[in-house]
């Protein structure tokens, strides 16, 4: 099974300007989920996949990362993954190399430890699933259940009655996506699809869960690997 994992560099980001190259414990953010997936022992060919000229140049000092300058047609706000991950898959069936498995690092998942990018990987070898993703638990404040909304001035549930489940032993496990690792065969992305139906999860503890979208996550990443190291 040949695994190719791919890193995505956009440079345009609305609310962090140059977020993927901005200095995260005196490195660039995307080098940490560089040197992490450099250490697996389950992808076969890493690449990162950027429009950003400077993070290719930066990047150069990886040797064993490819680089992959993608096009402005695929760097829009609205661009979806999946142009991505083509682009670069083509890329590669051009030097001949082709996978099975293509893995998705987010360099906004600065917490991602190898044994997270290699647990997804080894799930989705050792079941029939399409596609396996990285979810953290929901926690009890936010849990579905207990969400409400107001009509006419009044709390009301927004999916269900609360039925006076107070404590969180009583709620069912909730989870959701952490945005950090997506592991899928190839044939569900030739297929047009990022995720397949079949879709198992690897939970991460909340520790490792932070996905950085604002300046808001960006300082609670920073707090929380300075209490990890």
């Amino acid at each position: 099974m040949k695994v190719l994992g791919i890193i995505p560099c956009r440079k345009g980001s609305k609310r962090i300007p140059f977020k993927n190259r901005k200095l995260f414990f005196e490195k660039p953010l995307y080098e940490h989920i560089v040197n992490t997936a450099l250490k697996s022992k389950k992808i076969d060919t890493l690449a990162i996949s950027t429009d950003d000229d400077e993070i290719l140049s930066l990047s150069k000092k990886f040797k064993k990362l490819f680089k992959i300058k993608r096009p402005d047609h695929l760097s829009q706000d609205d661009s979806e993954a999946i142009g991505y991950v083509k682009h670069a898959l083509k890329h590669f069936k051009n030097k001949n190399l082709l996978f099975d498995v293509v893995v998705i690092l987010q360099p906004t998942s600065p917490l991602t430890l190898v044994e997270d990018i290699d647990g997804c990987i080894d799930l989705l070898n050792k079941s029939d699933s399409d596609s396996v993703v990285s979810i953290v638990r929901v926690e009890h404040m936010i849990h579905p259940v207990k969400m409400k909304t107001i009509v006419k001035g009044k709390l009301v549930p927004y999916f269900e009655d609360e039925k006076n489940r107070m404590l969180a032993s009583q709620l069912p496990d909730i989870f959701v996506r952490n945005c950090s690792v997506y592991v899928s065969k190839t044939k569900i992305i030739d297929r047009g699809k990022i995720i397949g139906d079949n879709c198992k999860g690897y939970e991460m503890p909340s520790h490792r869960s932070v996905d950085i979208n604002n300046m808001s996550d960006f300082y609670f990443a920073e707090f929380l690997k300075s209490k990890l190291k």
